[in-house]
């Protein structure tokens, strides 16, 4: 037991669906055959959620990792205890805003500290977060500040399509503007060392024009693929990288499930992000590539309209964990 990771799985929004995915995930006994998860959250609302999820699952409320026996059958949670108990479900509030931030920043605190392998988020809502007093534009730009990460990338993983992202959360004028060669080699590489921690020896990456047609020859657009795609694409081939591009975006992600590439890099966030989630919302995980602790995260929001009813699926959660426990650090 000692030697499986421990995995905190910080509880993203109290009013959204996170406590309800996540009493459902670890009701699933293998789970704890596999890691020692940890909930980063609040305790009472845990077990609010066990009204609406039909589990049956002893809430343990504990101060210090150190508390945690990790029995099958129990939620450990680090309880911080920041929201009321009667906090309304399905709606935006800058109360459960500020504990969603407070909550990954804890899970950062521990990992940065060596006291958990992992972190795994449930969804937070922006909106609400903004409410709360802390202006981000998602949870990577979070996690990329409190460990004082400036070069990184949001990852996608689903089945059979792997995509990473050289811009994500901007207007898609300032995504344009901000791509760079540097950028692209630097994503490029991430990707590369990405799939090899996992793997894979020769990863073969796959990167997306800016244009229709990636460009066409200069036929779409001003010319951006030559100016701000293909020098890094041809840095990273001239160390010896199995990459290619760009390529016209509307047939590469088609190829890329087909088999041929392992990995696409997308240029900015709906271009990567609309092939995996055509894929099935259930089936996506996001993963932060570049930062010095390890994090997974459903591909999902926090759904207020289906919070609170006990039908929200588990599964791009229990991915996300399965995911953390095969990236993070192995003990001997």
């Amino acid at each position: 037991m000692n030697q499986l990771p421990i995995i905190g799985i910080t509880m993203g929004d109290p009013a959204g669906v996170g406590p309800e995915i996540i009493i459902k995930s670890l009701a699933d006994g293998e789970i704890y055959h596999k890691c020692r998860p940890i909930v980063i959250g609040d305790a009472k609302i845990i077990a609010r959620a066990q009204q609406f999820t039909h589990t049956d699952m002893e809430i343990v409320s504990i101060k210090e990792i150190s508390d945690a026996a990790f029995v099958s059958g129990k939620i450990y949670c680090l309880d911080m205890d920041l929201v009321a108990a009667d906090l309304p479900i399905g709606q935006v509030s800058a109360e459960a805003g500020h504990a969603a931030f407070e909550f990954v920043k804890k899970a950062v605190d521990l990992a940065k500290d060596g006291q958990i392998d992992a972190i795994c988020t449930a969804p937070l809502n922006k909106e609400a977060m903004h409410l709360g007093g802390h202006i981000y534009p998602g949870h990577t730009e979070i996690l990329a500040d409190l460990t004082d990460t400036t070069d990184f990338s949001m990852m996608l993983s689903a089945p059979n399509l792997k995509v990473i992202h050289v811009t994500t959360h901007i207007g898609i004028i300032d995504a344009i503007n901000s791509i760079h060669p540097t950028r692209v080699y630097n994503v490029i590489k991430m990707a590369d060392e990405t799939l090899k921690k996992a793997g894979i020896d020769a990863p073969r990456i796959a990167v997306c024009g800016i244009n229709p047609h990636a460009g066409e020859n200069g036929l779409f657009g001003y010319g951006e693929e030559t100016e701000k795609v293909i020098p890094g694409v041809e840095k990273a081939q001239a160390e010896g990288i199995d990459v290619v591009g760009p390529l016209p975006a509307d047939t590469l992600f088609f190829r890329t499930v087909r088999g041929d590439f392992d990995i696409v890099v997308a240029m900015y966030h709906d271009q990567g992000h609309g092939p995996v989630k055509v894929l099935g919302l259930d089936a996506g995980v996001n993963i932060t590539v570049g930062l010095p602790i390890i994090r997974t995260s459903v591909d999902h929001g926090t759904a207020f309209d289906i919070a609170g009813k006990g039908i929200a699926d588990e599964k791009s959660l229990q991915e996300a964990i399965r995911q953390a426990i095969e990236l993070a650090p192995k003990k001997s």
